[in-house]
């Protein structure tokens, strides 16, 4: 049986690697800052730049002392303004259109080989037809 279910994904505009993504049946600050934790994995954030939308969990007090105590700079969208936000949106337009009367389990280790795709297997011309981890490698950002 299909259900509702909820993205949250970070998503690092320097490569368009989703770093972090985590999925619910239900929108709450617990999502948000779970995902948020996930992304940071013992990595030292000071200086990063993280941009969302407007929406209560990313205003709510759980978020922003996470983001502090990691020196991670927030950077909000203005309402209505999908643009600002068009990394994370143009990442979640292609899971939206999955449907396909899957559980939630089954929808989620389809999300998790998608994102796994992106990372890994997904030429990107911006980043000379290399995906996001293979890029990352050549810069020597990653092992």
């Amino acid at each position: 049986m299909s259900c509702k279910c909820y993205l949250s994904a970070i998503v690092d505009c320097f490569d368009g690697k989703a770093v972090s993504h985590l999925l619910s049946k239900r929108l709450d600050a617990d999502l948000a800052n779970a995902t948020l934790v996930k992304a940071l994995d013992g990595a030292a954030a000071t200086g990063v730049i993280l941009h969302s939308d407007c929406g209560c969990h990313y205003r709510w007090p759980g978020w922003i002392g996470i983001c502090d105590e990691h020196g991670i700079i927030r950077s909000m969208s203005k309402k209505a303004c999908s643009p600002d936000n068009a990394a994370c949106e143009g990442f979640f337009g292609r899971p939206k259109n999955t449907d396909n009367g899957a559980t939630f389990e089954e929808f989620g280790r389809a999300l998790d080989d998608f994102i796994a795709y992106c990372n890994n297997s997904r030429k990107k011309k911006s980043l000379g037809w290399m995906s996001p981890n293979e890029y990352r490698i050549s810069l020597g950002y990653a092992a």
